[in-house]
């Protein structure tokens, strides 16, 4: 596509003050997931673009970055996070129909074919949603598939943003469509430890290992553009991490340590383990550290009991609140007269649905019962 072809999508996009997103991508066997197809909808129009023939992006990429037309997508978390990186350029006003939807009384996990037909009753055909976008040349169908997902989601975003207007909703989804606005997938070697499992289980010597060997491997994966766990895997870097094998024969022992693990990467890992009984320890911080007791179970059901009642009360998908990742957190800091913990239940419209009261409630200032019909009440204590 030339430069005037994307510059005149650009500038429809402008006029309307909004753009119609959606991508395809490959992430099978690398490191990445590699960019396929673009599509656009602007000033009705649709346009499938495709980047690994090539076109050039700069005049959609500053409409992306423009805070005066808004980006609509559907569950867009990896397409913003993956045009970032490839097109270089920011997201600042986004409105994700899946996330919106939420709000409006359906799943916080609604496809966009459900979508389409619950809120539109438009039904498209999805045959070609796990074919290969990156084979060349694109078939009929594949191409139609692409169209179909820009096709209509103008129209609903429309419709949703009226219900959620109608409901004095619109301003809390907006709110929480910002967190798909700063999506990335870019990773820092340094901080991948932390989503290993179980390193928390580990004292301050293991866990500096652990430290250095998932930085190795997400370079590594990087540089070879392959999955991370395709180099080492998860539990074989905490294995590798308590055991700290010294040699090549301790480091065949390990499981999932194969031997041609050992005779193509063994030195490099030893290397990192190395250099993990070398550095500081790593402790955790407070946190981290957070450590639930045999009473608080009872308590983060009575908490997700008052959530739940609140997020139907105002017609929310209860995920969109909180999870027991949440809620575990404000229970314990409450019950150790800690400072408030910075969960997302706490903050923002949460805080003001139902945040505020869940702390009343563990400070024993409210009290949950089972009224008629068998629904939760909430009163004063």
């Amino acid at each position: 596509m030339a430069t005037s072809d994307t510059a005149r999508l650009a500038d429809l996009a402008r006029a309307d003050g909004r753009l119609g997103l959606d991508t395809e991508f490959m992430p099978e066997g690398r490191y990445r997931p590699l960019l396929c197809l673009v599509q656009i909808a602007a000033g009705g129009e649709i346009a499938v673009l495709d980047p690994l023939q090539g076109f050039d992006h700069g005049p959609l990429a500053e409409v992306l970055a423009d805070p005066e037309v808004e980006i609509i997508v559907h569950a867009g978390r990896q397409d913003v996070a993956i045009l970032r990186r490839e097109w270089q350029t920011d997201f600042v006003n986004v409105f994700d129909t899946q996330i919106a939807a939420g709000f409006a009384g359906f799943s916080a996990q609604a496809g966009y074919n459900g979508l389409l037909h619950d809120v539109l009753k438009v039904r498209l055909a999805k045959t070609a949603s796990f074919t290969r976008w990156d084979a060349r040349p694109l078939t009929d169908e594949q191409l139609r598939y692409a169209r179909g997902d820009v096709e209509h989601l103008l129209a609903l975003r429309d419709e949703i943003a009226s219900r959620l207007e109608s409901r004095g909703r619109l301003g809390w989804a907006l709110e929480e469509c910002r967190a798909i606005a700063e999506a990335t997938d870019e990773r820092d070697p340094g901080e991948v430890w932390r989503r290993l499992p179980r390193v928390n289980g580990l004292d301050a010597r293991d866990r500096a290992v652990a430290r250095e060997l998932a930085a190795w491997r997400e370079r590594t994966a990087s540089e070879e553009d392959r999955p991370v766990g395709s180099v080492l895997r998860d539990p074989t870097i905490v294995e590798l991490a308590k055991r700290r094998p010294g040699g090549r024969r301790e480091l065949a022992q390990i499981r999932g340590i194969n031997p041609d693990v050992v005779r193509r990467r063994g030195a490099a890992v030893l290397e990192a383990i190395a250099r993990g009984k070398e550095a500081d320890p790593v402790h955790l911080d407070e946190g981290d550290r957070l450590q639930t007791d045999s009473v608080d179970g009872p308590v983060i059901a009575l908490a997700e009991s008052l959530v739940r009642s609140r997020a139907q009360e105002a017609g929310l998908a209860y995920e969109l609140i909180a999870a027991r990742a949440d809620l575990a957190p404000i229970v314990v800091s409450s019950r150790r007269g800690a400072p408030e913990p910075d969960v997302r239940t706490l903050r923002g419209w949460r805080r003001e649905l139902v945040g505020a009261e869940l702390l009343e409630l563990l400070s024993g200032g409210r009290v949950l019962t089972v009224g008629p019909g068998g629904r939760v009440q909430v009163s004063e204590a």
